[in-house]
């Protein structure tokens, strides 16, 4: 297999930095790209395959347009592109209100979009020879809207994993793959309790509050998903390699037994509700 470029948004913490060593290891190469330079400074000169790019995933069509073509430009390509740059802010759905919601949005939801959209111009290019790839970083807890504090992040990432099941479809025809990655609980600092919104308190919500912030608190670095495992898997699926050797694409990559767990029971709440309220589900078209 040919040398592939990897482009990673979100490099300078926990799935990006496991993320590009994989990569590294493989002989491949990356752009790793950090809202702020600073963070992945001293990444530089590590490794002869790796450049460093500033690249904040807010910035705007205009401006990713423009980064896009500095990044493509460092090593005359671009194979495959890795959203993997996100936020996550825990905390009660009314007391954020939009507000909270839209920050949220920002970054998971419209940076996604706009870093892709940038990047999709030269995929097409390159993928004339060989299939390119937009590899998307999901989450269980799309699945797992549920759980209180989750509402404006799991919505966010549910609204990545309808854009990228919509975006397989649509670059099918121009041979780019699309991988959604949907992790669960890993060490990766991403859910934080310093991140819990606690600008608006209503008193009506204080105990709750109390109990779900003690909640992610407790569990803060306790997390049993190994995030340099979870980003080699990815690699394996993305080049054909190790676990995914022989195997079709498979459009989706679950990493984690909570997202096994947690994804088997929706499916079959789902499932057991088209069971028991078939009669209603199947009787209301015209032809009833």
């Amino acid at each position: 297999m040919s040398s592939k470029v990897w482009l990673i948004t979100g490099a300078s913490s926990g799935f990006g930095r496991s993320l590009i060593s994989s990569v590294l290891a493989r002989g491949d190469r990356v752009i790793a790209t950090s809202r702020f330079l600073e963070p992945i400074q001293n990444l530089d000169g590590t490794s002869p395959n790796l450049r460093l790019l500033q690249l904040d995933v807010t910035a705007g069509e205009e401006l990713l347009q423009c980064r896009m073509k500095e990044a493509v430009a460092l090593w005359g390509k671009i194979d495959v592109l890795v959203n993997n740059a996100g936020s996550c802010h825990l905390g009660i759905l009314e007391e954020g209100g939009s507000a909270f919601l839209r920050k949220q949005y920002e970054v998971n939801v419209f940076g996604l979009l706009d870093v892709t959209s940038a990047c999709l111009p030269y995929l097409r290019a390159q993928s004339e020879t060989e299939p390119t790839t937009v590899v998307v970083m999901g989450s269980r807890s799309a699945w797992t809207c549920e759980t209180i504090g989750l509402g404006a992040y799991g919505s966010s990432k549910a609204a990545v994993h309808a854009l990228a099941e919509t975006l397989s479809v649509e670059l099918a025809a121009f041979n780019i793959r699309v991988l959604l990655v949907e992790p669960s609980a890993f060490r990766t600092r991403m859910v934080r309790p310093d991140n819990y919104n606690l600008d608006n308190p209503i008193p009506a919500y204080d105990g709750t509050r109390e109990t779900n912030l003690k909640w992610y608190t407790d569990r803060d670095g306790t997390q049993i998903g190994n995030p340099d495992a979870a980003m080699n898997a990815v690699v394996d699926v993305v080049r054909g390699e190790g676990a995914a050797r022989g195997k079709p694409w498979p459009g989706y990559l679950l990493l984690g037994k909570d997202a096994n767990r947690d994804i088997r029971a929706k499916c079959k709440i789902m499932t057991d509700h088209l069971d028991e309220w078939s009669e209603v589900v199947n009787g209301v078209d015209f032809d009833s």
